[in-house]
């Protein structure tokens, strides 16, 4: 078992009697991780919705949960009920509630979903006052780290120690910048053998996307879901553009509004609203929006996985790799927003970290020599908001950090 950040918190708050939701997208590990911190208990049910036979039982007849709940022996310790792709079966939830109001103590459930879709528009309850809600996602540097290995004496602009306590026995293994701009940060793909990366990342987009998408009957035509797809995969990291996409795919903007809207609900998607505290007229109010993995965006859109992918335009693939990064660290942390500022004479700002009263301006540049030109929009950022923006950052390939003026700092990404 790797280790990931989110254990200890995770582990801490399993002993509280609570409903327990875990969302993410498939692969990033949130079975192997619930498994691994449920293995030493006495007492647990696994209940895997992914199975056909399983799912239509329990689809007929949730209440199925209560009989089997109530038939197993009373302990001191309460015993565990983990659910897999409980969004399946939306019903499972009300029979939770039932068995956690007659009694607190005796069960913990623990309903783990790769999506929130079906339960958003079917209204089903999530339990308020009954559930903590818990998120996992893919890679960070902390649980993958860097090759070269980050210096001693570098202070990140987002601080994303591991927890108080946390025992480390085994981080995924280092990779180098090309490696993760490459084959993504999903656990599965990176502990695989190289040889076989590719055909899982493409087995992901073809066939976990299809199968999510058939199995909640989320798509009717599944052709022009293709067509979408691969056009927001190749535009991940760009403003949304419905009209073009609309265009590009054949499809009405309402259905593409609806198929954005089906990949955040999937948790395959990340948008990064507008920055909207500029003093500036003529700012952008369109979000940005990415795919959650680079290695799922290049199956996704048809591209040959592969380092030529990455070497013929390098420069969009690490600045999305630095935005989700900054967005996973701060989902996890559970405090602060991402933005990106972009005007319409051309002026922008990559990434704004709004954080604890702070605000923190990145710029990205495929580059190992930063110049103060490179930062220039960093620089009119901080003198808008002079209170709040004290420093900026230009993450880059320079094998150090580098003062590049008082309030500017150069720093490799690797000590991002």
């Amino acid at each position: 078992m790797f280790d990931r950040w989110y254990a200890d918190t995770f582990r801490k708050k399993l002993s509280r009697p609570y409903v327990h939701l875990v969302f993410g997208a498939r692969q990033t590990g949130k079975s192997t991780l619930i498994g691994s911190l449920l293995a030493n208990n006495r007492q647990v049910v696994r209940i895997d919705l992914t199975q056909a036979q399983e799912r239509s039982r329990f689809l007929v007849d949730p209440d199925e949960l209560i009989r089997l709940c109530r038939s197993l022996p009373q302990r001191k310790a309460p015993a565990y009920i983990f659910v897999d792709e409980a969004q399946t079966v939306p019903g499972i939830f009300d029979a939770v509630q039932h068995l956690y109001d007659s009694d607190k103590q005796r069960w913990r459930f623990v309903l783990c979903g790769s999506s929130a879709r079906k339960l958003r528009q079917s209204g089903t309850n999530l339990l308020p006052g009954r559930s903590f809600l818990h998120h996992l996602y893919p890679l960070t540097l902390a649980e993958r780290p860097p090759d070269p290995a980050r210096p001693t004496h570098s202070i990140s602009p987002l601080p994303f120690p591991w927890p108080k306590g946390a025992d480390l026995h085994n981080l995924f293994p280092a990779a180098d910048l090309e490696t993760r701009l490459l084959y993504g940060e999903l656990p599965g793909v990176v502990t695989a053998p190289q040889k076989d990366r590719a055909n899982i990342l493409r087995a992901y987009a073809l066939v976990h996307l299809e199968e999510e998408m058939r199995r909640e009957t989320l798509v009717k035509d599944w052709a022009a879901f293709v067509r979408f797809l691969r056009m927001a995969a190749l535009e991940s990291g760009q403003v949304l553009n419905y009209a073009s996409v609309s265009n590009e795919t054949g499809i009405s903007q309402p259905t593409v509004k609806g198929y954005y809207q089906l990949l955040e609900d999937m948790f395959i998607g990340v948008r990064v609203p507008a920055w909207s505290k500029s003093p500036r007229k003529n700012v952008l109010s369109t979000p940005k929006f990415m795919l959650f993995d680079l290695g799922v965006r290049h199956a996704a859109a048809g591209l040959e996985v592969s380092r030529a992918t990455v070497r013929s335009n390098p420069g969009p693939l690490f600045e999305q790799w630095t935005g989700l990064e900054l967005w996973r660290r701060l989902r996890y942390l559970g405090q602060g927003e991402l933005y990106y500022l972009r005007t319409r004479d051309g002026a922008e700002i990559d990434f704004i970290v709004e954080r604890q009263g702070r605000f923190i301006p990145f710029e990205v540049k495929w580059t190992e020599r930063p110049t103060l030109s490179d930062a220039r929009h960093l620089v009119a950022f901080m003198k808008e908001h002079p209170k709040q923006a004290k420093h900026g950052y230009v993450i880059c390939r320079c094998p150090r950090p580098l003062a590049l003026a008082d309030n500017v700092t150069a720093l490799p990404w690797h000590c991002l």
